[in-house]
């Protein structure tokens, strides 16, 4: 495995190899899979010295001040609940790929963006939908609570047109603060040690 590049473990993990015992996991999702080739790399004791692009202060002072990081996203137990813990989103992405979700993030997911749904009596919860059926939504709110609602109680479910994550950080933010704020990521990342294979929330979410 060692001679194998990332893609070629990827695509053995993903399709498996015919003839053998190694099935496909056509059933994972792509952050999952990845997670999968960074956790063997860590085994191998790669990955583990990744120059970092800026300055992790600078970053930490960026995340938690003028980007907003904080609002939304929780860093080693501080910062907001309504998206996703990125104390250790370092290790499994790169620096190219967390740059690329700040400056680029996703903003097609429902998920990924705030909803108003209104129930019959004028009553408001304003936060992201967690999960959804036929029947109900289970909604959590920006204090990180969670509300089951049925959907026979609700007469509005407006989405807010604005993505969770703003989509302005490349003209709002020089180039070196967005290395800043990606060093302070991986720092915090490598500090918490090796992640094991599971179900990332990607970094918009």
């Amino acid at each position: 495995m060692q001679r194998l590049s990332d893609s070629q473990i990827y695509g053995i993990i993903e399709n498996g190899v015919p003839g053998t015992g190694m099935p496909a996991f056509h059933s994972l999702q792509n952050s999952q899979l990845r997670t999968l080739v960074v956790y063997l790399r860590t085994l191998q004791g790669r990955n583990k010295t990744t120059a970092l692009p800026g300055n992790p202060e600078q970053g930490k002072t960026m995340f938690f001040g003028k980007a907003g990081c904080f609002q939304c996203h929780m860093v080693a137990g501080e910062g907001g609940f309504i998206a996703s813990d990125l104390s250790e989103y370092a290790h499994i992405h790169t620096v190219a790929q967390i740059r690329e979700t700040i400056l680029n993030p996703a903003s097609n997911n429902r998920q990924a963006r705030l909803v108003t749904a209104t129930l019959h009596g004028g009553v408001k919860y304003v936060g992201r939908i967690r999960d959804e059926d036929n029947f109900s939504v289970q909604l959590q709110t920006l204090d990180g609570a969670f509300h089951f609602l049925s959907k026979s109680d609700i007469d509005e479910l407006q989405p807010n047109p604005q993505p969770l994550m703003p989509s302005d950080y490349g003209s709002k933010l020089a180039p070196q603060e967005v290395n800043d704020i990606v060093s302070y990521l991986m720092s915090v990342g490598n500090a918490n040690g090796p992640a094991v294979p599971a179900k990332v929330d990607d970094l918009e979410q």
